[in-house]
């Protein structure tokens, strides 16, 4: 009987990969496939229904992006979540700002009053929001901005965190609390027109 991929495993070939092992790549994506979907799924349960992404497509996307880094310095399995969790945001906000342009023009007819109303309370908006808010507070304190980015968009434990972090999961705890904070007023702003 076979036994499971330990997260050194994982580090191993990531590492190999990052030396520009090829072969590490193909042993290496069956094993991420499974935890990258389920970094999708929490990604896409966030958006409506509708979206026009789906998981399996965001994973594809986040893998093509990753596949073009050449010579990556994957520290180990956290660092590397930690990266997709970057580029699955990017990813995200990207799509809702292309559909932005598109519904701004976008070499279309222009939209009726009626039906820009009901764009303009799009839930893609507060995608686009907090991203905003998200690279303020970057400014501020990238570290409290990294540890939102990898606990709300990566999915990622306290402990994890810390790890991808190389900091304490105390740190991580506190920072979480305080950006969670930062990042209420900051979009509560927003909400009532400051």
């Amino acid at each position: 009987m076979r036994r499971a991929p330990t997260a050194h495993d994982v580090t191993l070939l990531l590492q190999a990969w990052g030396d520009g092992d090829k072969e590490a790549l193909d042993r290496l994506a069956p094993l991420i496939y499974r935890e990258l979907h389920i970094l999708a799924k929490r990604f896409m349960s966030r958006e409506r229904r509708d979206h026009t992404l789906q998981a399996t497509a965001l994973v594809n996307e986040t893998y093509l992006r990753l596949v073009d880094i050449h010579q990556a310095n994957w520290q180990d399995r956290a660092h590397f979540f930690a990266i997709c969790a970057r580029a699955m945001r990017q990813i995200l906000v990207d799509h809702v700002r292309s559909r932005g342009s598109i519904k701004r023009g976008g070499g279309q007819q222009p939209l009726q009053l009626e039906e820009a109303l009901v764009m303009a309370e799009s839930p893609y908006s507060k995608l686009l929001e907090l991203d905003d808010a998200l690279n303020r507070l970057a400014a501020l304190d990238q570290r409290k901005s990294r540890v939102v980015e990898l606990r709300f968009f990566g999915g990622l434990s306290v402990e994890e965190t810390a790890e991808a972090l190389k900091t304490s999961p105390e740190t991580v705890m506190r920072d979480w609390k305080m950006a969670k904070a930062w990042l209420h007023r900051e979009l509560g702003d927003n909400q009532n027109g400051a």
